[in-house]
């Protein structure tokens, strides 16, 4: 494999339990960056001496300004910052990467597996997709799936690493974490970090090994995800007037006080009703 993708966002990395750690500006924030950075940088080394050649790396928390690029491995180039497009955590990917990974994701709204689930932002009580509560990162690999590029890899809290290993059989995961109440209970960060240095290295070596990925998929190995055939979507939100607003997009409906709904055939149409209505 010559080219991956990675995705990394900062709730799911190791030790992280309150919203003021996610923020550039506040001093708390500092550790968790640099917790997440060697998280990334982890998952990097472990896919260089995979043999991937070239490694793209998407800052997918908030302002995407979190990873110091200055830790990470040449070969790595890295989007900073939002291109503003409904790919969102996802942008720079295309049909040319042979694999993405995902670091530091966290359980979705209305879930309990992260002290800080949530799906996309704070506004909403869950986004539920064809009747099952949606984390970021099932929005995120069916966007991986929409160009044919297999999910090998998550790391983050328990509960979503489970719910993972359900959506992708056959992807390799790491729980550096889990939620009980309000509270997060983690392996040491830099347990963390061997883990998934290791685990990346035996999810990007499995894919070397095989002949083409055409040939894996053909052969059902639960890596290269098969989108639904229909994406029906509500978005519950904490306040009324969100969902009357909601309700304006093109194809979408309120579906009760705080609820939109929205149905579509294709991902990209569906990807673009949640970046405008979140």
């Amino acid at each position: 494999m010559k080219k991956i993708f990675i995705s990394a966002d900062i709730e799911g990395v190791c030790g992280i339990a309150d919203w003021k750690e996610t923020e550039i500006a506040d001093a708390q924030g500092a550790y968790f960056r640099e917790q997440m950075t060697r998280e990334v940088r982890a998952a990097c080394e472990a896919a260089c001496e995979a043999g991937v050649e070239e490694i793209f790396v998407k800052d997918a928390h908030g302002p995407g300004r979190s990873i110091n690029p200055m830790m990470l491995p040449r070969n790595v180039r890295i989007m900073r910052a939002s291109t503003r497009g409904p790919f969102g955590m996802m942008a720079g990917i295309d049909g040319s990467f042979g694999g993405a990974a995902f670091i530091g994701y966290h359980s979705g709204a209305g879930t309990n597996g992260n002290p800080l689930a949530h799906t996309m932002d704070t506004n909403n009580v869950y986004v539920m997709i064809n009747g099952e509560l949606a984390s970021e990162f099932l929005i995120n690999a069916y966007t991986a799936a929409l160009f044919g590029v297999p999910v090998l890899f998550l790391s983050g809290d328990r509960l979503l690493c489970e719910r993972a290993e359900r959506l992708a059989p056959g992807i390799r995961t790491v729980a550096v974490s889990e939620g009980l109440g309000n509270a997060s209970i983690s392996i040491h960060p830099a347990v963390a970090v061997e883990r998934i240095k290791k685990t990346v290295a035996e999810a990007f070596g499995s894919v070397a090994a095989e002949p083409a990925r055409a040939e894996s998929a053909r052969a059902g190995n639960g890596r290269s995800l098969i989108l639904p055939g229909e994406f029906k979507i509500e978005i519950r939100f904490r306040q009324h007037h969100l969902a009357y607003r909601g309700s304006f997009y093109p194809g979408a409906a309120q579906a009760g006080p705080c609820e939109v709904a929205f149905a579509s055939s294709s991902w990209l149409d569906a990807l673009t009703f949640l970046f405008y209505v979140l």
